[in-house]
């Protein structure tokens, strides 16, 4: 098998106004554009997953936001439509469980009606740890949610309980990937975060499982996202070593990525049952790709996943800023933007930069 992970040189892009008729996007100090919007939607969640919201971190005494320091499904689209001046293309909905948002529908409806700068209607996707799919699946498609993306970390119940910490079964997530797959949220995509000694053992199971049902399964290194999951190096199980253990059972073969800045390197089953996926941010970065922008819960943007701190929006949106001024704010904070983090993870030989540097903002406030 190939060791060699490809990538894309960035195009520079223009700087501008944002506005439609110009054709214009803003791009940051490495010449990256903005291109992909995450927005969580909620900081709470119904699973204690281990790398997210340890239970020992998030238990019944932890201080979720209050209601009225959440963005609302209002703000969140006057703050959408301006990232999509910038060249925003897609808009990924996240947690917590952005399943436990209420009325989630209707902020879909709301978003599925914007138009990128060529004119063609935004991509609205959503992640989910797919509890509640089942029930919610044909809502969100008719309200024009076009993909959604499963989080399964293992086959059997006893290995995902341990992985979500919770009494859920394997069964109700994947009823909830068949309701998705029914009603036409296709190509439904299902992550499993890998840890060594915990849930390695099920690459293979998982991979069995999902050939031929037109799921793609991706894998996901274990990443030291915030300052809560107990990241080791230790616990890492390389994408080579996924890679090598899939091929070794179900022969695979490379494709090309589906667009600029994918940051799931892709394989196909060479007897044509399916797909499978990469996501290997500890050890091969891609932060030169890099085209997302993240907005918190609590309306503060951020411009890389291992943020420590971020650009308050929901302050001057709610003080009355007009949407010029919002807009500015969005552009000026992006134009800044050099983050690199995985890439001097990657590069650091004695401990991993994870372990030096100080407080990340949790992936349950800024969405994975």
């Amino acid at each position: 098998m190939t060791e060699k992970f490809k990538t894309i040189p960035i195009v520079p892009v223009a700087q501008g106004c944002g506005s439609r008729g110009s054709q214009q996007t803003v791009a940051d100090i490495m010449q990256r554009p903005m291109r992909d919007l995450r927005i969580s939607v909620t900081d709470r969640c119904n699973l204690r997953c281990t790398y997210c919201m340890p239970r020992e971190v998030f238990d019944e005494n932890h201080p979720f936001l209050p209601r009225a320091e959440l963005l609302s499904f209002e703000e969140i689209e006057r703050l959408a439509k301006l990232f999509v001046q910038w060249g925003v293309q897609k808009i990924r909905l996240t947690g917590g469980e952005p399943l436990l948002r209420r009325g989630i529908e209707r902020l879909v409806e709301s978003l599925a009606k914007l138009d990128t700068l060529k004119g063609k209607p935004v991509e609205i996707a959503l992640t989910t740890n797919a509890v509640l799919l089942a029930q919610k699946a044909q809502a969100l498609k008719d309200a024009g949610l076009a993909r959604v993306t499963a989080s399964l970390d293992g086959m059997t119940d006893e290995t995902f309980r341990r992985m979500s910490d919770s009494n859920v079964t394997v069964k109700a997530v994947l009823d909830g990937i068949a309701a998705a797959q029914r009603v036409g949220l296709a190509p439904v995509k299902v992550n499993m975060v890998v840890k060594r000694g915990v849930n390695d053992h099920e690459i293979i199971p998982m991979a069995g499982h999902f050939r031929n049902s037109g799921v793609v399964l991706r894998f996901i290194e274990f990443m030291d996202v915030g300052s809560t999951n107990g990241w080791r190096m230790d616990d890492v199980v390389p994408a080579r070593e996924i890679l090598e253990q899939i091929n070794s059972r179900y022969p695979i073969l490379q494709a090309d990525p589906n667009y600029t800045g994918e940051v799931a390197e892709r394989w196909h089953y060479a007897d044509g049952s399916g797909e499978v996926g990469v996501i290997a941010s500890v050890t091969q970065a891609f932060c030169h790709e890099c085209t997302r922008a993240r907005l918190s819960t609590d309306g503060k943007l951020y411009t890389c996943l291992f943020a420590g701190s971020g650009t308050d929006l929901r302050g001057p949106l709610r003080s009355g800023a007009v949407d010029q001024a919002l807009s500015s704010m969005i552009a000026g904070t992006w134009k800044l933007r050099f983050d690199r983090y995985s890439q001097l993870r990657h590069a650091a030989t004695e401990l991993p930069l994870g372990k030096k540097s100080g407080q990340k903002i949790e992936m349950s406030y800024i969405g994975g």
